[in-house]
């Protein structure tokens, strides 16, 4: 009797925004490490431009092969910071409610009008925030944090920007914003994103008060 074979027709991932993506390899061919370390910005920014890889975004969440580019901005104003807390129902689930200090989102295809990191940071942060005065950008580093489910399908390229207005104020996905200095930071450092007590701890050691237990 001859026989048939079936195959599992395995569904498609719903298709959406499709996002910018590198290698986990890639990134990290000498292994990875986890922390916000200060780089070469324009080493890293030559690698993603020749591997850079498009895939939608409800894939990219639970393939840790790949790590999506985000450019995190933390914004500072005569020694304070800009500390905002996620909606309760922030599209982002594993970060609802929590604090953080970077203003953070995906690179989408058509957002790479330009190769400059700093273009794309610049048009993430006045996306999330409405800001009035003018900006100086400061790189920090690459963040980095496969320790959790979030950390690991993500890569943050850290900005310091400083503003010399105090004017801003947050969109629709934040709940709230406060400008802070690093001290009263501190007190919200168990409730802040993984990402973000990455970035104050940094922070907190190359502009460390005499105020900070850290």
């Amino acid at each position: 009797m001859a026989t048939t074979s079936t195959q599992t027709q395995i569904p498609p991932v719903k298709q959406d925004e499709l996002i910018l993506v590198v290698r986990h390899d890639l990134l990290f061919p000498d292994g990875a490490w986890n922390g916000l370390r200060p780089v070469d910005f324009d080493s890293y920014l030559k690698l993603i431009q020749t591997q850079k890889e498009f895939h939608s975004r409800a894939a990219m969440e639970t393939d840790p092969t790949y790590k999506q580019i985000i450019p995190y901005l933390i914004f500072e104003h005569a020694g304070n910071y800009f500390l905002m807390q996620r909606a309760k129902k922030a599209s982002e689930t594993r970060l609802q409610s929590k604090f953080t200090l970077g203003i953070g989102g995906h690179i989408r295809q058509e957002d790479m009008q330009t190769n400059s990191l700093f273009d794309w940071a610049l048009r993430e942060f006045h996306e999330e925030v409405s800001y009035s005065g003018e900006l100086e950008i400061e790189p920090l580093g690459i963040l980095n944090d496969d320790s959790n489910e979030v950390g690991k399908v993500h890569i943050g390229f850290v900005f310091l920007l400083h503003g010399s207005s105090a004017d801003i104020s947050i969109k629709s996905e934040l709940a709230s914003g406060e400008m802070y200095s690093l001290a009263q930071c501190e007190g919200f450092y168990d409730r802040m994103e993984t990402w973000s007590q990455m970035a104050f701890s940094h922070l907190a050691t190359i502009k460390k008060p005499a105020t900070l237990s850290l």
